[in-house]
């Protein structure tokens, strides 16, 4: 099915927002898992059923809920039998895709407080981000921003060789 059979009005058959909601969290599920399952045939050197003679191999799926800022997105990341593969996209070990972590941090910037950042997430994005995962967002942040500095003094300070 071409690319303008979907977004035809046949297809797409909606009632309400819910519906509509509905549909594109289906949609936002099914692309993150299909650029998921690119990367781990870009990590293993061949495409899915394709055969190869490396050691290395699919090794089924395992259930992830990310949060974006869409909302909560459960997926299906591919494994692969040496637990090498470390997708870029959703990087193992966290829960929370960049862009919320932004939000994140332009509200701390903006002076809220950690409740007050907790609440503005459930009610904007409707899933809950404890404190402690929010004071950790803060620190990183402040941490890179402390390097970029450090980094941006040793570069002015350097002497000019002639």
């Amino acid at each position: 099915m071409s690319k303008e059979e979907l977004l035809s009005d046949d297809f797409l058959t909606v009632q309400n927002g819910e519906e509509l909601n509905s549909f594109l969290q289906q949609l936002r599920k099914r692309g993150v898992e299909q650029l998921l399952e690119g990367e781990l045939d870009a990590h293993l050197g061949y495409e899915k059923h394709e055969r190869s003679g490396a050691k290395n191999a699919r090794n089924g799926h395992s259930k992830k809920t990310i949060k974006t800022t869409e909302g909560e997105l459960s997926i299906d990341v591919p494994r692969d039998r040496e637990s090498s593969f470390s997708p870029a996209l959703v990087p193992k070990r966290k829960g929370i895709v960049e862009g919320i972590e932004n939000v994140i941090v332009s509200l701390y910037a903006k002076g809220m407080s950690v409740s007050d950042i907790e609440e503005q997430i459930r009610e904007v994005y409707n899933f809950d981000v404890s404190p402690s995962t929010i004071s950790r967002t803060q620190i990183a942040f402040s941490r890179r921003c402390c390097l970029a500095e450090q980094t941006a003094r040793t570069f002015v300070s350097r002497g000019l060789d002639g």
